[in-house]
């Protein structure tokens, strides 16, 4: 036979599984109750949680009443207690498990309001003590499910053994009467719990000693005429809800092992996951209270009350005589399957669905509303109702006059027109001979004296409070100042001005002599007392004292000498172990913590203060200084570094022997990455130019291309360009990056490399960048002109075609650039240009020569003007803008393509069809068949006086490290104008494109199709389409697509 401990550790072992798994409810409520029945002491049975200790600290009472009535709190709160242990083993937690708030009311009521509840939550792993309540410790992520089964097991055990005892039913109630001898003590007969209310009339003789071992009686009928004794006998004890503890079984749930009463069990069943169980319906066997038949009362079904046989209404419920019973479960109203919020019956306040206690009148969820009292029968009793009205809201009761309440500020409802109440006859009434009537003087009501008169105190307070805000006095103050003071006419004003400090002066010597004992009462309570000489308290810590303990000067002595003690141990934790110097501290600070905390650290700060203070510089940081931590210490303190990680990785750099790096260096590198291999690139970075190594800070780049160079390259570089180039020379050295012929880019460029120069450049080489870039922007006003005889630049305004030249003072045409003449006044540049060929023997001695160069090449970007013929090489590059173009069709040579699909590479420009680029191949007679199809003249001899043999057209040469400007001197050939055959090719192209003839009419298949291609036209052969018919679909398609060059010059 195994032995008691032996069982307990096998139920132990079950129930514990049973908790910490998924498990049914049924399961673990049988392994509770078995180990709650197993006939040992507390001491043996429970190992985790001090129930000896808790039973005899909160069970303790002067009677046997008394003490049920205090183990059925414990039991409340161990509920509690037992639902934060179920909610952690439970796979699916609460959102919010980690903490416990005290200044939640359930928490509040049960829990902290027992001895040894916040040493269970201890148990369960709340270990973190915080100023609103516990938690657990930050580095815990799970709690320790097999721990808490353990406890919660136990808490389960002993309420369910607490449960069993104030019922009667423990099978061992001897374990607990040892610990609480009060229980053992009888109560006197007269004051059962479960006395039987009598009717006055009734004998004593006819009470009956109840018998735990007689049956429950037969219920009767509340009609009966007759009574009989046994029937008076109380019935074995009513089992009451195991959620609410307050109100009878009405039934019984076989799947959940629940006994619940009306209400309970409506909002349990009414979760989606219990709605579908059966219940049984359980018959209450509380005993009825029953009356001597003489009497000829009837009890009513719903609320069991006794009312006279006269009353055809229930005097409490006001329910008919033969109404039913109180519905039962089917008669219940179907609830929805989850609850939101719930609605007190007492104070109609709406709570949270997740609170048990109303928020305002903390009354129990499923309390019911407190039955109405029925008013006492006075002489006066219709007056003070005509007079009086009560509040169905807040049930104060209020004056006539007023139809709103005084207590919640809601209007009175307007009255409706119901049947008077028939009032119950009095059987005494019949008995007695009718009195004289006698005029009855009015008596007060007293629930209404109390009323009045908690209003009165209350609105007298408020006044005081009031007034003392406006004088400087807190609430507190006014409060407790009156419950010192008494009924004294001083006021609270007076009082704390004369009297209070006094009182704060006796504390704080009461707090003195208290500190000079060991052991006295006003100690540390068991603890070890306050070693050195004490330091007195401040009159504001009396005072925070004194407010607390509400007046009581020993209670504010205890107060203000624990305060002392937890303000010590914090300034201890934060470092400062002097108890001495941290009471004064607190001293000085009237209890304050931060205010001691500055005081404690004032002098470790002076040090500091002086070398801040000081006008000596600050020493530089020795990198050789034997105390590794010192010079980390300065390097985190100097350069705001992340971490200290980061200050050993710069000291390990800058002292090694083969590194010659900088202090300012090697933080800015550590600064971007911890990773070394990254920082020592990012100190050794090659200059391109030079080929010297620098770190990554004394290199410098453009936003324009990737490469860098050093600050010395890059300044000579720029300084250069400004000074000896073009404003368009001052790219990368490296990679002569940006494109300077994208417009949009050159102005996002140079106002990046503005900023970039302002610290790099001297002042006069910036000045003069300053004003190249001014002149860059005036060459794209429309105004700018070039001077044609000395290239310089200036805006012009006016309106006529004469323009003088401020530099050179001399005159020239501002449309066509030429050589201002007389006999341009009054003609257009064509007509003047007309003339001079008729009129000007120079001019038609020079022939074709003269018109390819009054035709020159002029600049799309700056509009400068070049008297040179266009043959020979296409990309021209100005001298002015340095814009690079083609000198056929004006579009701009680039490295960097916009156009989409371009697959050329390198430096080249997308010329149209009808430019020199490509008509220069072209031979002069089919140039000729070309200007003969859309009848356009042309000459093929050679002017007058013109030089015969070479050629004299002017153009440009590299000749020398600059080019120059020249004539051809090429042979001419016969029928050609005096021109050479590339020259004449450019004179008859420059008809063309001058009448805007499209070259494509003489295009051949081949040439049809390289072009397509080029311009990306679709040459596919369609179905039963022949070659000629393919050939005019793709000249047709070419030349309504793909337009002629637009920027080519035409004739207006």
């Amino acid at each position: 036979m195994a032995s008691l401990t032996d069982q307990l550790e096998e139920v132990r072992v079950n129930a514990e599984g049973s908790l910490s798994s998924p498990s049914s409810a049924q399961e673990m409520r049988a392994g509770v109750e078995a180990m709650a029945n197993i006939p040992l002491p507390p001491s043996s049975k429970y190992r985790c949680i001090a129930a000896e200790v808790m039973l005899t600290e909160n069970g303790s009472g002067n009677n046997r009443k008394e003490s049920l009535a205090l183990l059925q709190k414990l039991s409340t709160a161990l509920n509690i207690l037992e639902k934060y242990g179920s909610n952690l083993t439970n796979p699916s937690r609460p959102k919010y498990w980690r903490t416990v708030k005290y200044n939640n009311p359930v928490f509040r009521t049960t829990v902290d309001s027992i001895q040894g509840g916040r040493a269970v939550l201890n148990l369960y792993g709340y270990t973190n003590q915080q100023q609103d309540g516990l938690s657990f410790p930050d580095d815990v992520v799970e709690p320790d499910v097999g721990k808490v089964a353990s406890v919660t097991l136990e808490v389960m055990c002993l309420r369910m053994e607490l449960d069993m005892l104030t019922k009667g039913t423990h099978p061992h109630p001897e374990f607990f009467e040892r610990l609480i001898p009060s229980l053992t003590v009888q109560e006197e007969e007269g004051l059962s719990t479960d006395a039987v209310v009598f009717a006055p009339s009734e004998k004593v003789w006819d009470k009956q000693t109840p018998s735990p071992l007689s049956s429950p009686p037969q219920a009767k009928s509340p009609f009966s005429p007759a009574l009989s004794l046994s029937s008076l006998a109380p019935s074995t004890q009513t089992e009451n809800c195991t959620i609410c503890g307050i109100f009878p079984v009405s039934a019984h749930c076989p799947t959940c092992t629940q006994k619940l009463c009306t209400e309970c069990d409506r909002l349990y069943h009414s979760h989606s996951g219990r709605s579908t169980h059966i219940r049984i319906p359980v018959t209450s066997s509380r005993p009825t209270k029953r009356l001597s038949s003489s009497l000829s009362t009837w009890q009513c079904s719903y609320c069991t009350t006794v009312n006279s046989m006269l009353q055809v209404l229930c005097e409490t419920c006001d329910r008919p005589r033969l109404s039913s019973a109180a519905p039962s479960l089917q008669e219940e109203s179907s609830q929805p399957s989850t609850i939101s919020e719930w609605q007190c019956k007492s104070c109609t306040v709406v709570n949270a669905g997740s609170s048990i206690l109303c928020e305002v009148c903390e009354r129990p969820r499923l309390a019911t509303r407190p039955p109405a009292v029925p008013p006492r029968a006075t002489p006066s009793s219709s007056a003070l109702m005509d007079s009086q009205w009560i509040c169905q809201f807040c049930t104060y009761v209020n004056r006539t006059p007023s139809t709103v309440c005084d207590m919640c500020c809601l209007s009175r409802p307007e009255p409706s027109i119901s049947p008077s109440k028939p009032l119950p006859l009095s059987p005494v009434k019949d008995l007695l001979p009718p009195a004289a009537t006698t005029k009855a003087t009015p008596t007060e009501d007293p629930d209404l004296k109390r009323q009045r008169l908690m209003k009165e105190d209350g609105l007298k307070l408020i006044q005081l409070i009031r007034e003392g805000e406006k004088k400087g006095v807190s609430p507190e103050e006014v409060y407790t100042s009156m419950r010192v003071s008494g009924n004294s006419n001083v006021t609270p004003y007076d009082w704390l001005k004369t009297e209070l400090p006094h009182v704060l002066d006796e504390i704080c010597v009461m707090a003195a002599s208290c500190q000079q004992e060991p052991n006295g009462s006003g100690g540390n309570n068991g603890h070890d007392g306050l070693k050195g000489n004490p330091v007195p308290l401040s009159r504001a810590e009396a005072k925070r004292a004194w407010l607390a303990a509400g007046g009581d000067n020993e209670k504010a002595v205890r107060q203000a000498l624990r305060d002392r003690r937890v303000k010590v141990k914090e300034l201890g934790s934060l470092g400062f172990n002097d108890a001495t110097r941290c009471e004064e501290a607190l001293r000085q600070s009237g209890g304050d913590v931060r205010g001691a905390l500055v005081l404690l650290q004032r002098p470790l700060l002076e040090p500091f203060h002086q070398r801040m203070w000081s006008e000596e510089p600050e020493p530089p940081i020795d990198i050789n200084h034997p105390d590794k931590q010192h010079v980390c210490r300065r390097l985190l303190a100097v350069f705001d570094l992340p971490s200290w990680g980061r200050c050993e990785l710069i000291l390990s750099l800058l002292r090694d022997p083969a590194a010659n790096y900088t202090l300012e260096d090697v933080v800015q590198a550590v600064r971007e990455s911890p990773d070394r291999d990254f920082i020592r690139r990012v100190l050794n970075k090659e200059c391109p130019i030079c080929l010297s190594v620098f770190p990554h800070s004394k290199m410098r780049s453009l936003t324009s291309c990737q490469c860098s160079v050093c600050c010395g390259c890059f300044q000579q570089h720029f300084t250069i360009a400004v000074r000896d180039k073009h404003i368009r020379d001052m790219v990368c050295p490296v990679c002569t990056e940006p494109d300077i012929n994208d417009p949009e880019h050159l102005n996002s460029y140079f106002s990046t490399l503005d900023i970039q120069l302002r610290d790099c450049l001297e002042q006069e080489v910036y000045e003069l960048f300053h004003k190249k870039l001014t002149e860059q922007a005036l060459i794209k006003d429309p105004k700018f002109l070039w001077c044609s005889h000395c290239s310089y630049g200036f805006i012009y305004d006016d309106d006529q075609l004469k323009v003088t030249c401020s530099q050179c003072r001399k005159s020239f045409c501002a449309q066509c650039k030429k050589t201002w003449e007389p006999q341009h006044m009054g003609l257009s540049c064509e007509q003047f240009q007309l003339w001079k060929r008729e009129n000007d023997p120079e001019y038609q001695r020079q022939g074709l020569a003269g018109y390819l160069r009054d035709n020159g090449i002029t600049c799309p970007n700056c509009r400068f003007q070049y008297a040179l013929a266009r043959g020979g090489c296409m990309h021209f590059s100005c001298s002015q803008c340095r814009y690079q173009f083609c000198s056929g069709c004006n579009n701009p040579f680039h490295t960097t393509c916009a156009v989409n699909q371009c697959t050329v590479t390198g430096l080249h420009a997308h010329h149209p069809r009808d430019c020199l680029f490509y008509l220069r191949d072209w031979e002069p007679a089919r140039l000729q068949a070309l200007l003969q199809k859309k009848g356009v003249n042309y000459n093929t001899e050679t002017a007058p006086g013109a030089q015969t043999g070479v050629c004299g057209v002017i153009e440009q040469k590299d000749e020398g490290p600059r080019p120059t400007d020249s004539p051809c001197g090429a042979q001419t050939q016969p029928g050609q104008a005096g021109l050479c055959d590339k020259h004449y090719r450019e004179y008859l192209v420059s008809l063309i494109n001058g009448h805007s003839i499209d070259p494509a009419l003489l295009f051949t298949m081949d040439e049809l199709t390289v072009a397509c291609r080029r311009y990306h036209v679709d040459i596919t052969l369609l179905d039963r389409e022949d070659e000629q018919t393919h050939f005019s679909r793709l000249l047709k398609k070419l030349m309504d697509d793909v337009p002629l060059g637009d920027k080519v010059l035409r004739k207006k």
